[in-house]
């Protein structure tokens, strides 16, 4: 693998941090995260400028980019501030299903409008009762004539209530286990969908999460996406793109808690000197920039992968779990760094924080991810 960046790649990186810089005011973030409201206004602008769904075909309104390009872009988004860039990065979420698996006419209908700015999307996979065991569903989907009838509950789903469609895994076969779910694309504006909020969150305030229950929806048996009953294998690929970008995010967010740390030591001073200028702060400054680096290292060389089509799960797994504990740990010692000041909303470290947590929960669990990792490495046991 060539390290360098391609001009191109390097380019989009720096629109992706202009636009940021521009863009996503401190003040305007400060209060959409208090009023958990998503930045409609900066999504558009966004959409606009090409940044969401770079990575679809241009006949989808895309630019024809790959997975590395696009996490070139979180990265700089959550950088500059991770509740934003959180907020930009899930608007297309599950959409890539559609990409990867969905018929004609469903990209055609639907990737424009999520490139576009004129929808967002949303997967439903987790469910109240099993969380991360997605090979035990309780949503069913039966088929009456040409509809499916779809009925159960979905929970911890980003984007419900501001989403225009659901991407829903289903079982559609309850005698095959996990080789009998689908996954069925779903109108937001169908009868029989409720949406609840899960309550207050701890981070990512400008994301709405909520629970969406489904009661004898009915939609055309065309809005299938993929094959019946590869449902879950499909989730499974999505995962391997999804867990990429997510890395992307716990990177973003570990730079930007660093940038604003490594900015304050330099600034202020304790006891007649330079707060970076003591071992401790200096060993804690090499300690995050290099756990950064690494983090950016593999969470490219997931994203490059992928790009090549060498689809690699355990490579994904290790990005998202590296990446997303950088980005806890190195907003910790931010907060640490800081001192009374990384407690206070205004320096925004805590935020960082509290926003990087996340990403060692969705998209799969660290405990999941390295339930991948040490599979592949061990084998079967005899």
């Amino acid at each position: 693998m060539d390290f360098e960046l391609t001009k191109a790649q390097k380019d989009i990186q720096k629109a992706a941090r202009d636009f940021a810089k521009g863009e996503f005011d401190k003040e305007l973030a400060l209060e959409l995260e208090e009023k958990h409201e998503f930045p409609h206004e900066i999504w558009k602008k966004a959409c606009e400028l090409g940044f969401v769904g770079l990575h679809f075909p241009e006949k989808y309104g895309g630019q024809d980019y790959g997975c590395i390009e696009n996490a070139l872009v979180v990265e700089e988004f959550c950088r500059r501030d991770s509740g934003i860039g959180a907020a930009l990065m899930l608007c297309d979420f599950a959409s890539e299903n559609l990409l990867r698996f969905g018929s004609d006419e469903q990209k055609e209908t639907y990737l424009p409008a999520v490139a576009e700015g004129r929808m967002i999307s949303a997967g439903a996979i987790t469910e109240p009762d099993h969380g991360s065991d997605i090979t035990n569903l309780a949503t069913t989907a039966v088929r009456e004539g040409d509809e499916w009838v779809i009925n159960g509950v979905k929970t911890f789903i980003t984007n419900a209530g501001i989403a225009h469609f659901y991407v829903v895994i289903c079982q559609t076969d309850p005698e095959a286990a996990h080789r009998g779910q689908s996954m069925i694309l779903v109108p937001a504006d169908t009868a029989g969908i409720e949406v609840a909020d899960v309550g207050h969150k701890m981070g990512i305030r400008m994301c709405p999460t909520g629970e969406v229950t489904f009661k004898n929806v009915r939609v055309p048996a065309s809005n299938l996406v993929g094959q019946e009953g590869r449902g879950f294998y499909q989730i499974l690929e999505f995962f391997d793109e999804s867990r990429v970008e997510t890395a992307a995010q716990g990177l973003g967010t570990a730079q930007g808690a660093f940038d604003r740390a490594l900015a304050y030591t330099k600034g202020r001073e304790q006891f007649g000197r330079k707060i970076a200028s003591f071992q401790v702060s200096q060993h804690k400054i090499a300690d995050m920039a290099t756990r950064i680096e690494l983090a950016r290292l593999i969470t490219y060389k997931a994203a490059w992968n992928f790009d090549q089509g060498r689809i690699d799960p355990v490579l994904t797994s290790m990005a998202k779990f590296y990446a997303a504990r950088t980005a806890v740990e190195v907003a910790d010692e931010a907060i640490q760094l800081l001192g009374g000041y990384g407690y206070i909303t205004e320096f925004e470290v805590e935020r960082f924080y509290r926003d990087a947590k996340i990403t060692e929960i969705y998209e799969g669990t660290r405990e999941i991810q390295k339930n991948t990792i040490a599979a592949s490495i061990i084998g079967k046991l005899k």
